[in-house]
């Protein structure tokens, strides 16, 4: 066992991550639903990022408290139990000083990109992101008919080029990065809101994946480099406008719950924005439960997190050895944040579909194919899970590799 996977069980000693819990019949999209992506049935999943762990006990406590009550009627959002909560998360963790009366909610991550794509682009201008990239952003851009343009992870003069287009209308952020796991630092992001200011397009900070940052790495959340940029003023410089879209419920695995909060900087985008949600679009009062564990975690969880953080961290460490001992050419390391895997196979000349096909006919397993990313030769292994399958599945992936290759 290496340091780092001995590191990560001394620090989960108080939780245990190791039990398997059957998924199986609970309409899991990872579990039950593996058969709508690949094709078959019955397949060990390591797919769609959620984690196959119970939720913080402090948070299972909170819903239970909460269900005992008996009343779920109506709920609003704008209430100091969840709007301090918040401002408590990103002080003790971010080192920020939240304006929680920037504060906005939705249902998803999604749905508030989706809006913020309707307030600040029109059908046919561009949407730049960085590639690879996260499926649901191409299905959001795509869906609302707006032009989808990706530049390469890290290309600055790319991105440069794509913003300065005159209809490049929005910059959507993944920070830290889907699926790569890249944290930005701070000089990078300074950079990138300098870029998107200068040629006067919107920043979207999808920031959901934040709280998973691994030792050695730090999140910047981008409100306070926008208000850096722009002097505390909300928009930035020269106007500059930005939102960040974010929730608990990918770190503490609660999305069945739905809900998410959102940061938008200028006051007359808030306005708007909350009137296309509380009235266009009815969600007035958000998910009851949705805000109870994003209390209790923002209160309570943070223990639970930083011990299940350490024991993807051994998942990772132990992922990372199997595949130097194997396969010494891939030279993978473990990802900056987050628990999935993003592995650059092209080094061993596999073609991606025979590889499919091997892992889902003969190893029983489904892995994410770096195609569904727009990055053919990868694969994203989900390795939010216990020990055993996240063992499991790399065995699987190291001997359909050696069956391809072969």
């Amino acid at each position: 066992m290496s340091e780092g996977a001995r590191n990560a069980v001394s620090t989960t000693a108080r939780y245990d991550f190791d039990t398997v819990i059957d998924r199986r019949g609970t309409w899991c999209v990872q579990w039950d639903g593996v058969a709508d992506r690949f094709g078959v049935d019955g397949l060990l999943p390591f797919t769609i990022s959620d984690m196959d762990f119970e939720t913080a006990p402090e948070v299972l406590a909170a819903l239970r408290a909460r269900l005992d009550h008996g009343v779920l009627g109506y709920t609003t959002w704008q209430q100091d139990d969840f709007l301090s909560a918040v401002a408590h998360w990103y002080g003790t963790r971010y080192g920020t000083d939240l304006d929680t009366g920037r504060l906005v909610y939705g249902p998803s991550v999604l749905s508030q990109l989706s809006q913020l794509l309707q307030m600040w682009t029109s059908e046919g201008e561009g949407v730049v992101v960085h590639t690879p990239t996260y499926d649901g952003f191409r299905k959001a851009v795509l869906g609302l008919g707006r032009e989808l343009r990706g530049v390469p992870l890290g290309d600055t003069e790319a991105l440069e080029r794509e913003l300065a287009r005159a209809d490049a209308k929005v910059l959507v952020l993944c920070s830290p990065h889907n699926p790569t796991g890249r944290v930005w630092t701070e000089a990078e992001l300074r950079e990138m809101a300098e870029l998107a200011r200068r040629h006067g397009a919107a920043v979207i900070s999808d920031e959901i994946h934040a709280d998973f940052v691994h030792d050695g790495h730090v999140h910047v959340p981008y409100a306070r480099i926008a208000d850096a940029a722009g002097a505390g003023d909300g928009r930035g410089p020269a106007g500059g406008r930005w939102a960040v879209i974010t929730s608990a419920s990918k770190s503490f695995n609660f999305p069945a719950l739905t809900g998410s909060y959102g940061i938008i900087g200028d006051p007359v985008d808030r306005a708007e924005y909350l009137r296309r949600m509380e009235t266009a679009e009815g969600l007035a009062s958000p998910a009851v439960l949705s805000l109870t564990a994003h209390i209790a975690a923002y209160r309570e969880g943070a223990a639970w997190l930083d011990a299940v953080r350490a024991y993807v961290t051994g998942n990772l460490a132990m992922v990372a050895e199997r595949l130097d001992a194997e396969f010494p050419e891939l030279a993978w390391v473990p990802p900056q944040a987050g628990y999935l895997a993003w592995i650059d196979l092209r080094p061993l000349g596999v073609d991606e579909e025979a590889l499919q096909r091997v892992l889902i006919e003969r190893e029983k397993v489904a892995i994410m194919p770096g195609s569904v990313y727009g990055a053919p030769g990868f694969l994203r292994l989900n390795l939010g899970c216990p020990r055993s399958k996240a063992e499991a599945g790399v065995s699987a992936l190291v001997r359909g590799l050696r069956t391809v290759r072969a």
